[in-house]
């Protein structure tokens, strides 16, 4: 993970440089997030964030070293919740031993995903529209995202078949095709495409992936 060049140089928080810091993070984080979003992640330059900023150009460098790391400390929080999400899914999964709690585990990760939506929706967007582009360059921290999610996604599909809940469909297969589907789906809510009421989503994604997942009732054991 990049290191931001404010972790390394700190000063004491909540004094007058600490203040003017994050006012200038801020700053340079939301001039980029525009532009990236206008333009995509490649014709942006260092020049451009610091003139749509208002920042002059040597501060950028006082915090990061490249625009690499820009799109990183714009990335962690995502990436944080995101992550983290999967990871507290798939322990409830291992100890699911019915429907409902399987259930129950699937409905707590849509609860946060929708959360990080709303909090983040302007990097959960310019993560959606990039992500499938050539991992070079600064997309290249989108990349490593994406290869995250997608691992973590199919560590959660194993872990619901664990007490043989799910149908025998290879956990790659159906992990995969579940963040395909909920990726386009966020896609469509952010550029306001018509989908009905955005915070039924969540559960309604859940009922239909779990039923055409789960095993039978008859059948599970």
């Amino acid at each position: 993970m990049i290191l931001q060049k404010t972790q390394r140089r700190p000063g004491p928080q909540g004094g007058i440089r600490d203040t003017n810091r994050k006012e200038r993070l801020r700053a340079l984080g939301d001039a980029a997030l525009r532009l990236f979003l206008e333009r995509g992640l490649d014709p942006v330059t260092i020049d451009d964030i610091t003139q749509e900023a208002g920042v002059a150009k040597g501060s950028f460098y006082r915090y990061f070293d490249d625009k690499a790391a820009l799109l990183e400390s714009l990335l962690r929080p995502v990436r944080d919740e995101v992550l983290g999400a999967l990871a507290t899914c798939a322990r409830a999964l291992g100890k699911a031993r019915d429907a409902e709690a399987m259930f129950d585990a699937y409905r707590a990760l849509g609860a946060v995903l929708a959360g990080a939506v709303l909090t983040h929706a302007g990097v959960v967007r310019l993560y959606l529209q990039e992500n499938r582009g050539a991992p070079t360059g600064t997309r290249q921290q989108l990349a490593t995202l994406s290869d995250e999610i997608s691992r973590s996604a199919i560590l959660v599909a194993r872990k619901g078949h664990t007490h043989g809940l799910l149908r025998k469909v290879h956990p790659a297969v159906s992990a995969l095709t579940v963040v395909g589907a909920v990726e386009r789906l966020l896609l469509a809510v952010l550029r306001g495409e018509e989908v009905g009421n955005p915070l039924e989503i969540p559960q309604a994604l859940t009922s239909i992936i779990l039923e055409g997942l789960r095993v039978p009732a008859t059948s599970a054991r």
